[in-house]
């Protein structure tokens, strides 16, 4: 069996983030059948909980994921490690 030659596609220019497709929650242990808690980000209830076991929306764990990724890039430009 040969191995497959081709080109490699180039990196995205932009993010290709769309909201509810950066986490994946399909294990069942991300819900919780004792009943809703107030989530970590907005305080609604829910049932749904991250990996460390804290309440939080699927979509209020994304939104802060991006947040933080948006920080952290923002520190990394300010502190001159980029041109």
């Amino acid at each position: 069996m040969t191995a497959r030659r081709g080109r490699r596609r180039a990196p995205p220019t932009e993010p290709e983030y769309r909201p509810g497709q950066l986490l994946d929650w399909t294990d069942s242990s991300h819900w919780d059948h004792t009943g809703p808690r107030p989530c970590r980000y907005c305080g609604f209830p829910t049932q749904m909980r991250d990996s460390h076991r804290s309440p939080a929306h699927k979509t209020c764990a994304e939104e802060a994921l991006a947040r933080q990724a948006a920080e952290a890039a923002d520190a990394y430009h300010q502190n001159g490690q980029t041109t």
